[in-house]
């Protein structure tokens, strides 16, 4: 049953986790206080535009990396194992 006042179980989760990747991401910028009073609408646009940097980063960095390949060597065999145990 839920409260008459109060968030739901699964909204504090959600709320929590985006004031911690804004903090954490934000790289100095924000504290928790500051995050957690700001209005919702800020919040969620704050996060929003993060989430795109951090997604464009990505994208540059993965285009910037050439493709690799790994490395041939020679052939590994299995080990050969003895079946029976000596007496």
């Amino acid at each position: 049953m839920l409260p008459f006042f109060g968030l739901t179980q699964q909204y504090r989760v959600n709320l929590f986790t985006q004031i911690h990747e804004i903090v954490f991401h934000g790289k100095g910028g924000y504290d928790y206080d500051t995050i957690y009073n700001m209005p919702i609408w800020l919040r969620n646009f704050t996060f929003k535009k993060m989430n795109e940097y951090y997604e464009e980063e990505a994208k540059q960095s993965k285009k910037s990396m050439p493709a690799k390949s790994m490395p041939k060597g020679p052939a590994i065999r299995e080990p050969s194992y003895s079946t029976k145990a000596r007496k």
